[in-house]
């Protein structure tokens, strides 16, 4: 299998031209969530975009499962940029859906010091319910969500372990939506 963040770029008139689709749009990624599919997603607070995972066998896949999407179709979203993880800390539970905005979560992003041990300590750090998950993307760098939304809490956790390029980390809010 092959998991992928991808990062997808919304319209400028977003909530306006989404709203006439969003019944479509969860019940669609709502099924492919139960298939095994998509991992997580959700908008990001400004909702100038959208962060997903998902979870396929095949590259060619990406675009079906992006491109046939009601927010696509409607062009809500207008681009997408997928980052391809070379490993992953799988989520241990697939949380309910939340439609409301009330599940704050913050994505943490930055390179590893000594990536076998960052892995081990993501490992770690999803038993103490501080990630849902996480890993490692080609080129070094880790995506992670963490979950809380306290960005500052969320690069303490990573920053202390040691085993991340402290000064390069980053974080950003996220609406966990599923």
């Amino acid at each position: 299998m092959i998991v992928y963040h991808v990062t997808i770029e919304t319209s400028d008139d977003y909530l306006t031209r989404r709203e006439a689709h969003r019944q479509a749009h969860i019940q669609r990624l709502t099924g492919l969530r139960a298939a095994g599919i998509v991992i997580a997603g959700g908008p990001a607070a400004d909702g100038k975009s959208a962060e997903l995972f998902y979870r396929l066998q095949q590259p060619p896949q990406l675009k079906h499962v992006i491109e046939e999407d009601p927010y696509w179709l409607a062009k809500a979203w207008t681009r997408y940029t997928p980052r391809t993880f070379k490993g992953f800390v799988e989520p241990w539970e697939a949380p309910p859906i939340v439609l409301d905005g009330s599940r704050r979560a913050t994505i943490v992003e930055g390179p590893t010091v000594d990536e076998d041990m960052a892995q081990f300590a993501m490992i770690e750090m999803r038993g103490a319910g501080r990630i849902q998950f996480g890993g490692f993307l080609e080129g070094g760098a880790t995506v992670a969500l963490a979950r809380t939304g306290d960005a500052a809490e969320a690069l303490a956790w990573f920053r202390d372990s040691g085993f991340w390029d402290a000064a390069a980390l980053a974080a950003r809010p996220f609406l966990y939506v599923l």
